[in-house]
């Protein structure tokens, strides 16, 4: 029994421990933020702090959250991906062209559909990869590029119409719920458990890091610095397919216009998050909380009833602070 309390208590001391830390780190001020604006919006609307509208926020920030863990490891490599939105919608699109007359019940077609979305996503990813990585085009001027021409040829692709009708098993990561939780939140959480791990628990998440920070001292310490970036792009385009998937799936259409602006979205809650877009410094912790925090304020002024033109406002504003207090940092370390 002694030993069993001893135990207890060291484990509590441990989670104290890391709570502490936590604090320390770039992240205490993120989650007393986020904590004081649920608090407020809570006291100033209390259907907000329902089952139901929290669980509604987590859906409204899948799309984003689940394209912003690719995006946090192309910018810890002090990189951008400007292409995202596009690559969402151009991803569904393609999907729902290869799945076009299906019934709901055909399995294969949907697994298909599904194959041809990651596909195109690391294809296109792979593509941004290489001109960065090793054409060295500048990561501003290759992604916007790609921004133009994928979402030219979603538009192609579909000529402009809307397709409708896909498969149970293609819809499944968008529409339906497993245990009463919506897939789209599951997926998001268990892509974001799969970025924190690959980034924090592997050797090539230290290579991030690495090149983010220094690419000649990370190619003179015997790190593939090329290949690195090449990967971060291509596992961009990667969870930019899996958002696209999620969103044509609540929707149960694809739409030409689908994600328009997400890309800002995107970085948005990658840099509110901590990520610094100087490059070297970032976690998918922090990104998960940039994104929520988003949703948060987006969900809650709507609820006291906020014009939507002020909330973009707002959201500028945390944006503008957020980029603000991330170059005051980089001064004083230098």
């Amino acid at each position: 029994m002694t030993s069993t309390t001893a135990n207890r208590r060291q484990e509590t001391e441990s989670l104290q421990r890391r709570f502490v830390r936590q604090l320390r780190s770039g992240l205490g001020p993120l989650i007393a933020a986020l904590v004081l604006i649920c608090i407020a919006l809570s006291v100033a609307s209390p259907e907000f702090l329902t089952t139901s509208t929290l669980t509604n926020i987590m859906v409204q920030v899948s799309v984003v959250g689940i394209a912003a863990v690719g995006g946090t490891f192309v910018i810890i490599t002090s990189g951008i991906d400007l292409s995202v939105g596009s690559l969402v919608a151009l991803t569904g699109m393609v999907a729902a062209a290869a799945m076009a007359g299906s019934p709901a019940g055909a399995i294969g077609l949907g697994v298909a559909g599904l194959a041809i979305a990651l596909a195109v996503g690391a294809f296109v990813g792979a593509l941004n990869g290489l001109a960065v990585a090793w054409l060295r085009l500048v990561p501003f001027i290759v992604t916007l590029a790609m921004m133009a021409m994928a979402r030219g040829l979603t538009l192609a692709i579909s000529d402009g119409r809307t397709k409708f009708d896909f498969p149970n098993v293609f819809t499944a990561f968008g529409a339906k719920t497993l245990a009463g939780l919506p897939a789209p939140m599951l997926v998001m959480l268990a892509v974001f458990i799969a970025g924190h791990v690959l980034l924090r628990k592997t050797p090539f998440g230290h290579q991030v890091y690495a090149v983010g920070g220094n690419k000649e001292a990370a190619r003179l310490a015997g790190i593939p610095v090329n290949r690195v970036i090449f990967l971060t792009y291509t596992l961009a385009g990667i969870t930019a397919a899996i958002a696209g998937i999620v969103l044509a799936g609540r929707l149960n259409s694809a739409l030409p216009s689908a994600a328009n602006g997400l890309e800002l979205q995107v970085i948005a809650g990658i840099v509110i998050g901590g990520t610094s877009l100087a490059g070297g410094r970032g976690s998918i912790v922090g990104t998960f909380i940039g994104v929520v925090l988003i949703g948060v304020i987006n969900v809650g002024l709507s609820l006291l009833g906020v014009n939507p033109f002020w909330t973009q406002f707002i959201q500028g504003g945390v944006i503008f602070a957020a980029v603000l207090l991330d170059a005051l940092s980089q001064r004083r370390k230098h």
